[in-house]
């Protein structure tokens, strides 16, 4: 009987798991030794798997919940059409004017960003607001900027 030194056998293990003797499913292999100071001769089995089959249908979608709910928003976002000097332009309402003025390319001069100064007033439905406070009301809006 001819024995095969333990560096063969890894060798021969390794090279079979590169020519695709292991599938990744699920595979099994034999490991074979001779123990050189007695005449026994242990075999191994071993399998192996990559699939977690530990938790089984935790993560599987429970059908008797019913179909589930979008998580967003139900009628979507309150889009108003509002007009910028004129022309249309979509907004959503609370957005900032100076948000949608950008958007719609229109050039309004800010100073300070807070309100205090009145740079950026404008007219917005008649009435003078400041474009870095004012945000967009409900239903139609007019903007008309001094520019």
């Amino acid at each position: 009987m001819t024995m095969i030194p333990s560096t063969k056998l890894l060798t021969i293990f390794a090279l079979s798991l590169l020519a695709g003797a292991y599938h990744s499913a699920c595979s099994a292999f034999t490991t074979t030794t001779h123990n050189a100071h007695s005449s026994r001769i242990t075999t191994t089995t071993t399998t192996t798997t990559t699939q977690l089959e530990i938790f089984g249908n935790a993560f599987a979608n429970d059908d008797s919940l019913g179909k589930r709910d979008n998580p967003g928003l139900k009628k979507g976002p309150n889009v108003n059409e509002i007009t910028v000097n004129g022309k249309p332009v979509k907004a959503v309402a609370g957005q900032k004017v100076s948000q949608v003025l950008a958007a719609a390319r229109v050039k309004m001069t800010y100073s300070c960003r807070k309100g205090n100064c009145g740079t950026c007033e404008m007219l917005m439905n008649g009435r003078v607001e400041k474009a870095c406070n004012a945000k967009i009301p409900k239903g139609k809006c007019a903007i008309n900027t001094y520019s």
